[in-house]
């Protein structure tokens, strides 16, 4: 405490100044800027359907997302889909992180056969196409697994996202500097405790942005799934699409949705960066 203060009340006075710094700093040629570039790609839209003859029919759009039906709110097929498309992202962002760490540390470990599989691996899942993986997996792996399709869509997804992670992870590793293994290993630490206290706490603050990244690309790759008929968000809407004809308003309303998640993502990691850089 200083003159009564709490120090969390200065911590939050301190990042609330910062982040309204932050924002009045933003030249207004740049918001200018800004607006009229969504401007005019709203224009484009728009002359483009129009040139076409698209009738519009954005009424007709809230009935996918919700209905009220005295006094009850019922989720649309738009909404349900969101709801497993946001399964299918946090159950696969957690294992993409795991299967990622595991490979960055087997590139690094002093074992030859662990060396060999994680570069394997890297290799198939780097350079073949995703939805190549989903049907290799749903096709070959999951019938004698035993898994549905969803599970099925996850490990895919996983799989692929991690071999990216793994790199990221890696590169956040070897960027320390080497004093700070020979500070562990004068103090006796072993390697697994030398990783876990020293090491990965480091690193991963290191490389939070460029993961940031990778989940935004996940919750996108998510919507490959549907190849599968796991019924997300894309498959439902492709469904919805056959059935009225609503090709732009389906579609762009998805890409909205889309769009508010990775937005709000990137935000969130973005407070969390700059909070941590407050506690530091």
């Amino acid at each position: 405490m200083d003159n009564g203060t709490p120090q969390s009340a200065k911590i939050g006075a301190t990042f609330s100044k910062e982040a309204f710094f932050t924002l009045s700093k933003i030249p207004v040629k740049d918001i200018i800027a800004y607006i009229l570039v969504v401007t005019g790609i709203i224009y484009v839209i728009l002359r483009g359907a129009s040139e076409q003859g698209y009738f519009w029919q954005w009424y007709r759009v809230p009935q996918f997302l919700f209905t009220m039906e005295d006094g009850t709110f019922t989720i649309g097929p738009l909404l349900e889909g969101l709801k497993i498309t946001l399964n299918i992202t946090w159950i696969s962002m957690i294992l993409t992180y795991a299967i990622g760490l595991i490979t960055a540390l087997l590139r690094l470990s002093d074992s030859i056969i662990g060396r060999v599989f994680a570069r394997v691996y890297l290799e198939v899942a780097r350079n073949t196409p995703l939805i190549v993986q989903l049907f290799f997996i749903y096709f070959v792996i999951a019938p004698i697994l035993g898994i549905d399709r969803l599970f099925a869509a996850i490990l895919a997804l996983s799989l692929f996202e991690g071999a990216y992670a793994s790199e990221i992870y890696r590169s956040g590793i070897v960027s320390l500097p080497k004093g700070q293994w020979e500070a562990a290993h004068s103090l006796g630490l072993t390697r697994f405790d030398t990783y876990r206290k020293i090491i990965l706490p480091q690193a991963i603050r290191r490389v939070l942005p460029p993961l940031t990244s990778l989940t935004i690309s996940l919750i996108k790759d998510s919507s490959l799934v549907s190849v599968i008929a796991v019924y997300e968000m894309t498959m439902q809407a492709n469904a919805i699409v056959a059935e009225t004809f609503l090709t732009f308003e389906i579609y762009f309303t998805i890409a909205a949705i889309y769009l508010f998640i990775t937005v709000f993502l990137s935000q969130l990691v973005a407070l969390l960066e700059r909070k941590s850089k407050i506690y530091n």
